[in-house]
């Protein structure tokens, strides 16, 4: 029985499976967004999204766990420097993973993995969109007729000072 076993194995042994995982989290981290199967992409995000969060805290140790995972100056140079100040306010969540079909040759099910706030095309703190409002000629016409009856009226009152 399988019980509380959650865990993909991605049909490999634990030594391929963890180079492949560090192979991955340093393209992503270097190039922001790679192109892969869903089952590695969702194993991808467990594997990368705490060390991000590791990353924002900018301490030897911290980079000294996170290189433990990594293996590689130039990506965690690149995590610590760029991303983690990107990703500071972000209180998790900072991969996105979107389904793009089927692969050819075998059909597997196919995405990209991208981090967050590295897509300008969806984010949401777009500049918004100055919208107009119509408005019928009946109101518009009135907000013309107001300032001249003002007009009228203070014209009025001075002829009747002169006099």
């Amino acid at each position: 029985m399988r019980h509380n076993k959650k865990f993909n194995h991605l049909g490999r042994t634990a030594s391929h499976r963890k180079s492949m995982l560090a192979n991955m989290a340093c393209s992503l981290i270097k190039h922001k967004r790679i192109t892969t199967t869903v089952a590695k992409a969702k194993a991808l995000k467990k594997y990368v999204e705490p060390l991000i969060t590791k990353s924002k805290n900018d301490t030897t140790n911290s980079r000294r766990v996170v290189f433990s995972y990594l293996q590689d100056k130039y990506a965690i140079t690149e995590l610590f420097k760029e991303i983690s100040v990107k990703v500071a306010d972000r209180p998790g969540g900072y991969t996105r993973i979107i389904k793009t079909g089927h692969r050819l040759g075998d059909n597997a099910e196919m995405c990209f993995i991208e981090l967050v706030d590295y897509n300008e095309n969806m984010a949401k703190d777009k500049a918004a969109k100055k919208t107009r409002t119509r408005r019928s000629r009946k109101s518009a016409s009135t907000a013309e007729a107001a300032p001249a009856a003002e007009a009228v009226t203070e014209a009025k009152a001075e002829e009747t000072k002169a006099e």
